[in-house]
């Protein structure tokens, strides 16, 4: 098992930046890969960004070159550093881990999740 606890969201106006962080107890020993999601009110759950165990990254194409996520293995932290934020980010952010690709469904997923933080853009 793997428990993740998320921190760092809040109240921003728009083209401002947050860092949020995400720290991993348990089972953090495997090599697996870590990502953000976030869903919005009203809106499916969707993919934001993930990082895998040699540091390649993937981002949705909606936070591609806004948003960068990070890892520091040793101290088992995800970060997702935030720039240029806009309402359409506003969202419940959650953090995950075991994240991998489907290419049969084309969907991201995870086997773990934390409980979310949410973060607002105000315009």
């Amino acid at each position: 098992q793997v428990q993740l606890e998320e921190s760092g969201g809040g109240l921003v106006q728009a083209g401002g930046s947050l860092r949020l962080s995400c720290a991993a107890s348990g089972r953090t020993n495997s090599d697996f890969a870590m990502g953000w999601f976030r869903q919005a009110p009203g809106k499916e759950r969707e993919f934001v960004a993930a990082i895998d165990y040699s540091y390649n990254t993937y981002y949705a194409n909606s936070v591609k070159g806004r948003f960068t996520i990070s890892r520091d293995k040793p101290k088992n932290t995800l970060y997702l550093q935030m720039n240029s934020l806009n309402p359409e980010d506003t969202a419940v952010y959650y953090c995950a881990a075991g994240t991998e690709y489907d290419r049969r469904s084309g969907q991201w997923g995870s086997d773990y999740w934390g409980q979310g933080t949410q973060v607002t853009v105000s315009s």
